[in-house]
């Protein structure tokens, strides 16, 4: 298992991601989005997981901004420049994905 965790280092759930996977003492690594961000290979990798609408964090001022644009290459390529617009955390493993915390998946 090759597990990564894509998060802010301020957000909740991605703490509790964390703290699941440390619980059951599964080894993962972790990304800062703010610090580092997602490789575009690694974003179409989630996107086709658990689709493009998934991504966006409608919590965030931008939100709509980005859900209004009209091409999907257009809505990946404004996640890629602001990583602060997908909601977290992002926890892949191979092609497998979820967003947000979701401990049954």
């Amino acid at each position: 298992m090759n597990i990564q965790i894509f998060g802010k280092s301020k957000c909740f759930d991605t703490k509790k991601a964390e703290r699941y996977f440390k619980e059951r003492r599964v080894k993962f690594q972790s990304v800062d989005l703010i610090k580092y961000g997602i490789r575009p290979g690694e974003l179409k990798s989630v996107k086709n997981a658990v689709g493009l609408e998934a991504l966006i964090d409608a919590r965030h001022p931008d939100a709509a901004l980005v859900t209004c644009l009209a091409y999907d290459d257009d809505k990946l390529e404004k996640l890629l420049e602001d990583p602060r617009l997908l909601k977290t955390p992002l926890v892949r493993n191979g092609r497998q994905a979820t967003v947000g915390y979701c401990p049954d998946v």
